[in-house]
């Protein structure tokens, strides 16, 4: 089975190793990054989708981080 993340945060250094750790945990990235102003905090935020295949079946309870 395939589960899905959308990782996000400010545009630093916690973004990449946000996204270097899922990636060292085994998940793919998905697709292109995504980089757009928030207007609400006035800072430039991150996003990256991700996809890992694992064993058994999804529920909607289980923690995608800790996969």
């Amino acid at each position: 089975m395939k589960i899905y993340r959308f990782l996000s945060a400010e545009d630093t250094s916690a973004f990449c190793h946000k996204v270097s750790e899922a990636l060292s945990k085994g998940w793919d990235l998905h697709g292109s990054p995504a980089y757009a102003y928030d207007a609400g905090t006035g800072v430039m935020r991150c996003g990256q989708a991700v996809t890992k295949e694992i064993a058994g079946s999804y529920s909607p309870d289980m923690k995608l981080g800790e996969q």
